[in-house]
């Protein structure tokens, strides 16, 4: 990473998210950068006021001055207690809900409170299947409803934040790889082109044909440089005289 980056990298996420797996990503891969993670009712403005640097939301929120990624969907459940007939559907049937009394989660004070009203058998509550299972109670029960519209769960981060963790983290979760060319982490090195490797080939050859062409031009054959000892002159030939 860069080094300018923060120190930390802060995360906001609703209830119900789970960013573990993209975290251990991170530390995986940046251990010098600390993530810090809040969990908020409303992320939003964690995000707008700067305390979170990138928030998983529960969409629809309002989108004016923030960049956002919708990442998966969130099946709709109806939460009962298990006297209720309802509890015998495996997926309850959208228009089996018309006969049945509908919490308002926001009035009974949010999911928990409104899942413990539910189990009490004053009435039931459609929540997303996260919510369910995080406020599962022994005395209540949630069944799928496939005709009710899906939730969505997004990434979001402000528009003028461009900074370099805040790009990794995002490319974190949307799936690339740590070699990935458009990881802010990779952009240090950058990858030769298949051009520059074979310029840097070419000169790498013209070099060794450089020394090579020295060693023969004043090269002596030998190991270690040695030159070779001088030849021994030969004798002058001479023809032998007969005695007389």
């Amino acid at each position: 990473m860069p080094t300018d980056q923060p120190r930390s990298i802060s995360v906001g996420f609703v209830p119900g998210v789970t960013p573990g797996k993209w975290v251990a990503r991170w530390r995986e891969r940046h251990p010098d950068v600390p993530v810090e993670l809040h969990q908020h009712d409303d992320a939003l403005p964690a995000l707008k006021d700067g305390s979170d640097d990138v928030v998983f939301v529960r969409l629809p929120v309002e989108r004016e001055g923030i960049h956002l990624i919708p990442l998966y969907e969130e099946q709709a459940v109806v939460v009962m207690s298990p006297e209720n007939e309802l509890s015998l559907y495996d997926d309850v049937p959208a228009e089996e809900l018309d006969g049945e009394a509908l919490l308002d989660v926001a009035e009974c004070g949010g999911p928990r409170t409104a899942v413990e009203v539910a189990a009490s058998g004053a009435g039931v509550v459609i929540l997303p299947m996260s919510l369910a299972r995080l406020h599962a109670r022994k005395d209540a029960v949630h069944r799928p409803v496939p005709g009710l519209p899906t939730t969505t769960i997004g990434i979001a981060w402000r528009v003028e934040d461009e900074s370099d963790d805040v790009e990794e983290f995002i490319g974190i979760v949307r799936g690339r790889t740590a070699q990935s060319s458009r990881q802010p982490s990779q952009r240090e090195a950058p990858k030769k082109t298949a051009s520059q490797k074979a310029a840097a080939k070419k000169a790498a050859a013209g070099g060794a044909g450089e020394h090579k062409g020295k060693d023969q031009k004043g090269g002596t054959g030998q190991k270690g440089g040695r030159k070779p000892p001088p030849k021994k002159p030969s004798r002058p030939s001479a023809s032998r005289g007969k005695r007389r």
